[in-house]
């Protein structure tokens, strides 16, 4: 087994089972791993596509997929689309070819800085340095990735590294993803806000748009009175007939301003308070109204079902019907 075997094996083996592929030739040898059964490969004719594709696909079904793009130039391509996947909070392993080590010496016309692209739209990036550890930096790309909120991995494979012997593999133990519970203090702080009865909007991201998190939103709505809303852009949203409605934040500054200048509180779950998409003369920033409380129920790392869970346990709402 060479290197890019090694490599596609020990994906498939952590759950990353897809790959969106705009190779070039100094993927060869890993496009020809590619032909594992267990692997679905995907040939993509932009590598804009290959990472939005494995970012649509991380926000459908909470796993990772993989990409393969071709040295600097084709990871620049991709650049657009991991920006989005990263404000999404979406897991994605991405797979960037490299000169051999002996080849790259001579300076070949599509040499570059790649860590220096990758780092500042990736979470975790590393050079495969040996065929025979590619397996290990492999399953430590997908822990990464598959951590809550997702994280954007960049594995860097040079030519040599995919075709030369892997010997036998050797792998860290698999972590399974684990999410933080919110602190309790905060939780009652927001029970009391909302036992006061003064206008409140719990704005809803990332997990907590759907399930059981976006039905405990429902029941804790019902129960007080409060308002549900989700920022304009949200990586998913769960909607139609029998589902908790979420208001959107509107996406201009004036009609922004105007939603959240009904609220005392606004309660934060998985993300931040609303801010303005660019900044205007003599329009604010931050779109909330002067003397209104951001409270964070939920932090991006963190558990939104076990903080709405207490949360309705605090105010004694678990029963409830949630509002459709």
């Amino acid at each position: 087994m060479n290197g890019a075997e090694s490599l596609v094996t020990t994906l498939v083996d952590r759950g990353v089972d897809i790959c969106f592929a705009n190779p070039g030739t100094s993927e060869m040898h890993f496009l020809s791993a590619l032909e594992n059964p267990r692997m679905k490969s995907v040939l993509c004719l932009f590598e804009g596509v290959c990472t939005g594709a494995a970012d649509g696909w991380y926000r459908m079904k909470d796993t990772p997929a993989s990409t393969l793009l071709h040295l600097g130039p084709g990871l620049a391509n991709g650049l657009a689309n991991m920006h989005n996947a990263k404000r999404a909070a979406s897991g994605m392993v991405n797979i960037v070819g490299e000169h051999s080590a002996s080849h790259l010496k001579y300076d070949p016309p599509l040499t570059s800085d790649i860590e220096g692209l990758a780092r500042p739209l990736s979470h975790w990036v590393r050079r495969a340095e040996s065929s025979t550890t590619i397996a290990w930096d492999t399953a430590t790309a997908v822990t990464k990735a598959s951590e809550h909120p997702g994280q954007i991995a960049t594995l860097i494979l040079p030519g040599d590294t995919a075709w030369q012997d892997a010997g036998d593999a050797a792998v860290p133990a698999p972590v399974a993803p684990r999410r933080k519970a919110p602190d309790a203090a905060r939780v009652e702080e927001i029970a009391r806000a909302l036992r006061s009865g003064e206008p409140t909007l719990l704005i809803l991201a990332n997990k907590a748009t759907r399930g059981r998190a976006l039905e405990l939103a429902g029941r804790i709505a019902a129960g007080t009175g409060c308002r549900l809303g989700s920022q304009f852009f949200t990586a998913r949203i769960e909607r139609g007939a029998g589902r908790v409605p979420l208001e959107r934040i509107p996406y201009a500054v004036a009609p922004g301003s105007a939603f959240l200048s009904a609220f005392r509180h606004l309660v934060t779950l998985e993300t931040k308070e609303p801010v303005a998409f660019f900044s205007y003369p003599d329009k604010p920033s931050l779109l909330k109204a002067a003397g209104t409380q951001v409270h964070a129920l939920v932090e991006v790392e963190e558990d939104s079902i076990l903080g709405l869970e207490m949360l309705a346990d605090a105010l004694g709402l678990r029963d409830t019907a949630p509002i459709l």
